[in-house]
């Protein structure tokens, strides 16, 4: 049987990167996408080949719909190099912050937050569809802030509130081919995310721990070890769910 193929949006740094090395050490063959750090990109596909895995690095705007249709045809190229017509796993992972209060988010502030964690998994899954095999699997990634509130983060975590709703709907429309579809919600992790605001501010990261019931914050590794662990060939009986990696966050 051939490796598994998995293609992940926003794979070169931080919770992409660990989900696509975990995806990798699992036998998993990946393609990934990187907005604007190309070097970042190229560091992480050398990591995926040295566990003798297949990396191809593909650069994206997830933030422009309009691209999409010939992001799918490069995809299309990659499996064709690769032998394959169509790839198993889509992780919907790109991503950007905004905490901004409610009284001064702009408009443009929200439409950008929108386009990137909500339209994105809606148009970017439609483009790619066609290309994923039947009995593969989906995962969007959430956050733990579409289920607790943090001041200043309404707009993010309405976003990816949105992505949970859609998540159990793709799951519906998908099941027919075979299609598993979820979601994961991380809860605040140790990454450049935010601008290195959990990892680098000790206050914010003793404050985090402090309302997590393993007194920690989380690390990437927690992340990609969940993901790959739900994507799992053997996994295959749990669909339209929302499973949360937070450590257990305000419990």
């Amino acid at each position: 049987m051939s490796n598994r193929i998995a293609l992940i949006t926003g794979g070169s740094r931080g919770l992409g990167r660990s989900m696509a090395l975990h995806l990798a050490r699992a036998g998993t063959d990946i393609v990934f996408t990187y907005h604007g750090n190309e070097e970042a990109a190229r560091q992480t596909a050398g990591e995926i080949e040295a566990l003798g895995r297949r990396a191809a690095v593909l650069q994206l705007d997830v933030a422009d719909s309009r691209g999409f249709p010939a992001f799918a045809a490069r995809v299309r190229e990659v499996l064709a190099g690769w032998q394959r017509e169509r790839f198993d796993i889509l992780v919907n992972n790109a991503g950007t912050s905004l905490h901004v209060p409610l009284a001064e988010v702009t408009e443009a502030q929200f439409d950008a937050t929108v386009a990137v964690h909500f339209k994105a998994p809606v148009f970017l899954t439609q483009a790619l569809a066609p290309l994923l095999n039947d009995g593969g699997r989906i995962l969007n990634i959430s956050s733990g802030l579409a289920r607790f509130t943090y001041p200043g983060s309404a707009v993010y975590g309405a976003a990816k509130g949105a992505v949970e709703v859609l998540t159990r709907y793709q799951a519906a429309e998908l099941a027919a081919r075979g299609i598993r579809v979820n979601v994961l919600a991380p809860g605040a992790i140790a990454t450049d995310f935010s601008g290195g605001m959990v990892r680098d501010n000790p206050e914010v990261n003793r404050r985090v721990a402090s309302l997590t019931a393993l007194g920690r914050v989380g690390l990437p590794d927690d992340i990609g070890a969940a993901a790959a662990a739900l994507l799992a060939p053997d996994n295959g009986w749990i669909t339209g769910q929302r499973i949360e990696a937070s450590g257990g966050a305000l419990l």
